[in-house]
């Protein structure tokens, strides 16, 4: 099976170091990549490992169901006495071995196998789902806490702009310049920007609590994460709606969990057919009895029997259990295809909106980059104006705002992109191909 072992295909990391990640009690403080971080996630996080549990108890059910090609053997053995006529008898003892393998069944055991399996892939596909998105979470939350990051920043440097428009404004006020007004307006903005940063940070300290609870951390620790300064989103990287939908249905785990479970439904369907034909089996039997332990253990005692034979059985009637047996496993078949249909239709409109979400994304980047730029340079000029006495403050602190603006919009539309490309390698269920994007790029 191609993906049951999709943790370790990931992150070589997580096979030889997850005892030492499970036992940490604090993140480490170096720079973590988000590739760290998804180790980190993978081999701590509960979810994850009660996926993996659920693909292990389903493997136990595979591997057991491989004994109906082996013979069964029984061993029992008795002691007793029995009461006739006022009298307790003497005791009597045995024991016997009996054996039985099925020889034909019209391929109903077979049939049985083949579901099983099949039930097996579609928790092979299940796990993998469950893993993908995980991972996705993941990488949704590192990316907003770097946003956040940025917000904070950008705050921080309004702030500053407005320490200096404060200054400016009172140097002015006592040279006569400028009234009191523009003094107060700019106290006014500087204790906005104030609020400003104290809300960013807020804004960054839950953000960096939702990664660490991911990772199975407490929330109220430090983490320091490293920012993604590749360039992504260009024309060259991007592929047409059917050639991802090309790809999702040869990836997408919720795909190929509806195909494994219909071809179950479908074996499971036979199945129940089957149990209305006969079957052969070969049998055998050795036992031994006595009535007081005086019997010599040999092939020529008289107190040793035993038996060897073919049996075949048929069911004649059971109440119509077969036949109504046979109505459900025909309609769980038909159920099951069409839930496949109607899984691959998610699956498109998924890729789809994925697909226009990312196109969009990579222009509002384009614009909000424009934009930063545009606001930036007429922050410079506006500032420049001021204090040569020809623009108001009002202006200033307008241009300070539509740049502060400019500054959130661009990293929203930053890691937005990112977010957002994530998004896609979920759709058509191919996470690790978006890993390996990211960290070539860096």
């Amino acid at each position: 099976m191609k993906k049951l072992l999709i943790l370790l295909m990931f992150f070589p990391y997580v096979a030889f170091a997850a005892d030492d990640c499970a036992r940490l009690t604090t993140v480490p403080d170096s720079v973590l990549t988000l590739s760290n971080v998804i180790n980190f996630g993978l081999c701590r996080n509960p979810q994850t490992a009660a996926a993996y549990a659920a693909l292990q108890a389903q493997k136990y059910n595979k591997d057991g169901a491989y004994s109906s090609y082996l013979p069964k053997v029984d061993l029992s053995a008795n002691a007793g006495k029995s009461y006739e006529k006022e009298h307790w008898k003497d005791w009597s003892y045995g024991a016997s071995l009996g054996a039985s393998y099925l020889l034909f069944d019209f391929g109903r055991r077979t049939s049985d196998m083949a579901e099983t399996l099949a039930t097996y892939r579609a928790a092979g596909f299940d796990y993998d789902e469950t893993i993908q998105n995980f991972i996705y979470g993941i990488i949704g939350a590192y990316y907003e806490l770097l946003n956040a990051d940025a917000d904070v920043k950008s705050a921080i440097s309004a702030q500053t702009v407005a320490k200096t428009a404060l200054d400016t404004a009172k140097k002015k006020y006592s040279a006569g310049s400028v009234a009191r007004a523009d003094v107060l307006k700019a106290e006014t903005t500087l204790a906005s920007r104030d609020l400003a940063v104290e809300r960013a940070k807020n804004n960054r300290e839950i953000a960096k609590g939702t990664l660490l609870t991911k990772m199975s951390f407490s929330a109220d620790q430090e983490i320091t994460i490293a920012d993604m300064e590749s360039q992504i989103g260009s024309d060259a990287e991007m592929k047409s709606i059917d050639e991802l939908i090309e790809i999702a249905t040869e990836k997408r785990p919720d795909l190929l969990r509806a195909t494994a479970n219909k071809d179950a439904a479908w074996h499971r369907r036979n199945s129940s057919f089957l149990k209305n034909l006969p079957s052969i089996s070969l049998s055998g039997s050795l036992g031994w009895g006595d009535d007081n332990l005086t019997g010599i253990f040999s092939p020529e005692s008289e107190k040793i029997n035993g038996s060897i034979g073919i049996r075949a059985t048929m069911p004649i009637f059971a109440g119509f259990a077969n036949m109504y047996g046979i109505r459900s496993a025909a309609a769980s078949y038909e159920r099951a295809t069409e839930q496949e249909r109607s899984t691959e239709n998610d699956a498109r409109l998924d890729v789809f909106k994925a697909y226009q979400n990312y196109k969009t994304a990579q222009t509002v980047l384009k614009q909000t980059e424009t934009l930063l730029a545009s606001a930036t340079e007429t922050e410079k000029m506006t500032s420049g104006m001021y204090k040569v006495g020809r623009s108001t403050m009002l202006d200033w602190q307008t241009a300070q705002s539509e740049l502060l603006d400019a500054q959130k919009q661009n990293n929203a539309a930053k890691y937005d992109l990112y977010i957002k490309r994530a998004a896609v390698a979920l759709a058509i269920g191919d996470i690790k191909a978006e890993l390996d994007k990211t960290q070539g790029n860096k």
